[in-house]
């Protein structure tokens, strides 16, 4: 029992290592790696199932193999989530966002509802007999509901850059904004981990007519603080 603890302890602690470093953002979430992750995962699912109908995954390996697992889920959202939160006080303190039920408070009571029912699936609060696999299913379940509660779905705009979903986009790297339609604004900002030649990207969100002159207001009075910066990030001196 110790020693499965101690594996479980130790996996927990590379996932979570694994979760807080940048090596993974939400944008590669392509629809083709998803399809095609998914697809893996179900085939692996299957012959594992196959594999413990036949008696060639007994119980006693199952249930130890299925706790790592849920472990390793756990302890990498909760790296995640902890990226976020270091990530969001990093960036200063937010200068505009905009709030909406279905975007700021909604996720936040999906999340909510996550980590009560991970919290119940432990059964530590129930008469129900407490296991591994429910203990670590649950906890997997509380560590995805706190990273949702870290995740914004909509740009902040921050003293120090743009929380965008998982990343902070410095105010130097913000190369140009402008509206792509009256409550549509898009910025370009240099990508610092491409490659020279790919470095530009851009995304867009919407902005409420009545939040027009709000966002004008901080982007240019960043885009002016930071001239000199960019400046440097766009010419940097050669050696």
């Amino acid at each position: 029992m110790w020693i499965l603890i101690f594996i479980l302890f130790f996996v927990f602690s590379i996932a979570g290592y694994f979760g807080s470093q940048p090596y993974f953002r939400l944008e590669h979430l392509t629809p083709k790696r998803v399809i095609n992750t998914a697809l893996i995962v179900m085939v692996v699912f299957t012959i594992m199932m196959i594999a413990y109908v036949t008696g060639g995954f007994p119980q006693s390996v199952a249930a130890p193999f299925m706790m790592g697992v849920y472990t390793l889920i756990a302890g990498f959202f909760i790296g995640y989530a902890y990226r976020q939160l270091k990530i969001r006080s990093e960036g200063g303190d937010i200068l505009y966002q905009h709030r909406t039920f279905w975007v700021d408070f909604a996720p936040h009571i999906f999340a909510i509802i996550l980590i009560l029912y991970g919290l119940y699936r432990t059964a530590l609060l129930t008469d129900l007999p407490i296991t591994g696999i429910r203990l670590t299913s649950g906890f997997s379940l509380i560590s995805f509901g706190l990273f949702g509660w870290t995740l914004k779905l909509v740009p902040e705009f921050r003293s120090k850059g743009v929380m965008l979903l998982d990343q902070l986009i410095e105010w130097k790297t913000v190369i140009a904004w402008g509206w792509h339609s009256e409550d549509v604004i898009m910025i370009e900002y240099i990508d610092p981990t491409k490659e020279k030649g790919n470095r530009i990207k851009q995304f867009v969100t919407s902005i409420p007519e009545g939040d027009r002159k709000e966002i004008e207001v901080v982007l240019k009075s960043k885009m002016d603080e930071y001239a000199d910066a960019r400046k440097k990030v766009l010419m940097p001196e050669e050696d």
